[in-house]
Parts: C-alpha cells; sequence; structure tokens
C-alpha cells in the first residue's frame, strides 16, 4: 500500500484590489476591524458576515458589503462566498472565558461553520482560506505549571485543549491541514492570544439567550 502524497501548495500572489475578500464573523471586535484594515488598505470589494443583526455588530464599514447569515448552515455558507478569491474565517460564538465554560455545546457547535464554510470556499474556488484559531487550542496541561513558559506551536499535541472551544479550534486547524494536503486549497491558521483595543469591549463580554438547535 502507497502511502498518500499531499498536493503541492502553489504560492499565490497577493490578492488584487478588486478582488473579493470574505469575512466572516465581520460583527466580531477582530473581524469588524480586519474589515476596516482592508477598506484603508483599498480593497473594493469587501463582503463582511455575521449572523448578529447589524445594529449590534461592534463596527460597520459602509463601504463593505454586509451580510446577516448563519455560517452554521451550509446553503448560507455558499452564499457567503460566491465569488471569493479569499475567505476569512473569524466566525465563532465566544464570549470570553466565563462564556467558554458555560457554553460549551454553544461553542462546539462553530464546527458546523468551520467545517461547511471551508468546503463551500474550496468548491467555490478560493484561492486562500484563513482560519483564527486560539490559545485555547493548546495543551491545558502545560498550563498549570506557575513557573509560566512560553509555548511552542507542537505544544497542543498531544491533544488535551479546552473543552468544548478548544476542542473546536484543534479540530478545525487539523480540517484546514488536510484541504491543504488533500485538495491543494491554500490555508493558513494563527492562534490569538488576549486580542484588545479600540472597537472592543472592556466590560461585558458576550452574552446571549440560547438559541434551539
Amino acid at each position: 500500500m502507497y502511502a498518500k502524497m499531499p498536493k503541492a501548495v502553489r504560492p499565490l500572489p497577493r490578492a488584487g484590489k478588486d478582488d473579493l475578500i470574505v469575512i466572516a464573523g465581520a460583527g466580531g471586535f477582530i473581524a469588524g476591524a480586519l474589515v476596516r484594515y482592508f477598506k484603508d488598505k483599498g480593497f473594493t470589494r469587501i463582503r463582511a458576515i455575521d449572523k448578529k443583526p447589524l445594529p449590534e455588530w461592534y463596527q460597520v464599514t459602509p463601504e463593505a458589503e454586509s451580510i446577516c447569515l448563519d455560517l452554521r448552515e451550509y446553503d448560507n455558507c455558499r452564499v457567503a462566498v460566491r465569488g471569493a478569491s479569499e475567505v476569512f474565517n473569524l466566525a465563532a460564538d465566544m464570549g470570553g472565558m466565563g462564556f467558554i465554560e458555560r457554553n460549551r455545546v454553544d461553542c462546539l457547535r462553530s464546527v458546523l461553520i468551520n467545517t461547511h464554510l471551508i468546503e463551500a470556499a474550496y468548491r467555490a474556488g478560493a484561492k486562500r482560506y484563513f482560519y483564527s484559531s486560539s490559545a485555547c487550542a493548546y495543551n491545558t496541561d502545560l498550563q498549570q505549571d506557575p513557573n509560566v513558559r512560553a509555548l511552542k506551536e507542537e505544544d497542543a499535541y498531544p491533544g488535551m485543549p479546552e473543552d468544548g472551544y478548544g476542542w473546536e479550534k484543534l479540530y478545525a486547524e487539523r480540517a484546514c491541514r488536510h484541504y491543504r494536503e488533500d485538495y491543494g486549497l491554500n490555508t493558513y491558521t494563527v492562534r490569538f492570544h488576549n486580542i484588545f483595543g479600540p472597537m472592543g469591549t472592556y466590560d461585558g463580554g458576550a452574552t446571549r439567550s440560547r438559541e434551539a438547535p
């Protein structure tokens, strides 16, 4: 039996200013800032997606096409990425450690976003796919020592991430890796740590009522 060889991922030129950039989770803090960043860089076609009603977004960039869609549904993902050159997935149910600890099922449902969006992006012919992971993907056993040491990328394995939210993140990282290896989709993953700044929330964090599946 022969081992399967991963498909080569070729370096791509930078996106053109008229290429369609899709940013999921744009009603949140980081993704909202990313929409504004692309606008300030002169990109003319930006599609911002979030399931929250527009008045609840942290910030809205008027020049962007802002759409309210629940990306847990595959058909909505297909609509979101239609014609996209690059897709940035920053969509998730998240509201700080308190929210994560009390709403594990809600956090795990973000697996639906991650699975459906990368599949839709691949089928739509997107050239690049970005996934925003989290420090919660790291092995929690390495974070018990009071003499804190810097974590390396490979410290996420053996896997023992934050329950619920962290497992969802680690799974999505693997999905990005395999779409790159099997299908040649250019995927990129980062693990965010303690992001804050203008247009963010200092007190309160995210709160919402439970929704039916």
